[in-house]
């Protein structure tokens, strides 16, 4: 069995990833450290810690804690780092950017410093590897034509870019000063299950199931490529397992669609589904708001390299993908009220954080 350290597990990408490699990878054990802020949420995972007790175990803490994780890797004998775990939200880092620099910087620094020590004092076993997971955000935006690669120029726009472009700096620099094995992915905009309601594609669905309005930034043209998580967490799985210590891989959904397409695709999607047609159309509640500060334009990612070095490409079709999502929240209201209710803090309270 071997014994990997996954950061931020409680949060979007990280639920979906460990229940994955728990399904598709029989010789993982996985240690899970997530510090429960907004977004992280053991609850969706409290089913794995049941079912699969003997190869999952949650640790309450920060990646800053350099005790705490030193401990862990004395204890755990690590393989390896798949580290999630950031303050992602553009957003908020708009309002709020010194926990961006706490977390996505100075956490990832802890995090590799305490790696780095482990593999010099031997304590690691041999093939130990740090995959740095981060965002295509990190380029800036794009005109009308081209795609991202790994070697676009980083040009950040928002506190939360910023942050993530300099967390991929240290980790390169580790890599390149100490020899330290890392990796760095660099995502377009996930979708899925388990993501937090403040993001659009959740955002749209539920307030097309409550006929709110449907806050769109701008003139809606903003353009993302979207990931399915899933081809997400596969991809990630591949570059660890094979891509080149000190290499970047960037991954891409292929499905590069405005904003203002994605509200307008929900809608029919809900639409269908709670039989609203006519003048009761969802696309009626479409609603403009003022741009934020900073919004990139256009994000795409060019895939080559992780198809073409390691034979990765996305499996899901978007629309596919995204019915398929549509039909996970539909189904899982119970989770999304408590979350949207705050009725998940209580428990996470009284479960986690007196201990």
């Amino acid at each position: 069995m071997k014994n990997f350290l996954i950061t931020g597990g409680s949060g979007f990408i990280g639920t979906n990833f460990i229940r994955h490699v728990l399904a598709t990878r029989p010789d993982w054990r996985v240690v899970n450290l997530d510090a429960l802020t907004y977004a992280g949420n053991p609850a969706n995972l409290e089913d794995i810690k049941q079912s699969w007790k003997e190869r999952y175990r949650f640790v309450h803490g920060d990646i800053g804690d350099a005790e705490l994780v030193g401990r862990l890797f004395s204890e755990e004998n690590f393989n390896g780092v798949v580290h999630f775990a950031a303050e992602s939200h553009v957003d908020r880092s708009i309002l709020g950017p010194e926990a961006f620099v706490e977390t996505n910087v100075v956490g990832t620094f802890r995090l590799l410093e305490v790696s780095l020590k482990a593999r010099r004092a031997g304590t690691v076993p041999d093939g130990f590897r740090f995959l740095h997971v981060s965002t295509d955000e990190v380029y800036g935006s794009l005109g009308a034509e081209g795609s991202f690669t790994e070697q676009t120029p980083y040009d950040p726009s928002s506190p939360y870019s910023a942050s993530k472009a300099a967390a991929d700096h240290i980790v390169r620099a580790y890599h390149r000063t100490y020899g330290l094995p890392t990796l760095i992915t660099n995502c377009s905009n996930n979708y899925g299950p388990y993501q937090f309601p403040e993001k659009l594609i959740p955002l749209i669905i539920l307030n097309i199931m409550e006929e709110k309005p449907l806050p769109v930034y701008g003139d809606g043209k903003n353009v993302r490529d979207w990931l399915y998580v899933i081809d997400h967490c596969e991809a990630i799985v591949k570059v660890f397992e094979e891509g080149n210590a000190g290499e970047t891989y960037n991954v891409g959904g292929e499905a590069e669609r405005q904003n203002i397409e994605i509200v307008q695709l929900l809608c029919d999607l809900m639409d269908e589904r709670l039989r609203r047609t006519g003048k009761k159309s969802s696309r009626k509640l479409i609603h403009f708001v003022s741009d934020r500060p900073g919004h990139d334009r256009r994000y795409a990612i060019d895939a080559g390299k992780i198809k073409s070095q390691l034979g990765w490409s996305p499996r899901y079709h978007f629309e596919e993908a995204l019915a398929t999502t549509v039909d996970w929240y539909l189904s899982h209201m119970n989770w999304v009220e408590s979350v949207r209710s705050g009725e998940y803090r209580k428990w996470i309270e009284a479960n986690y954080l007196d201990r």
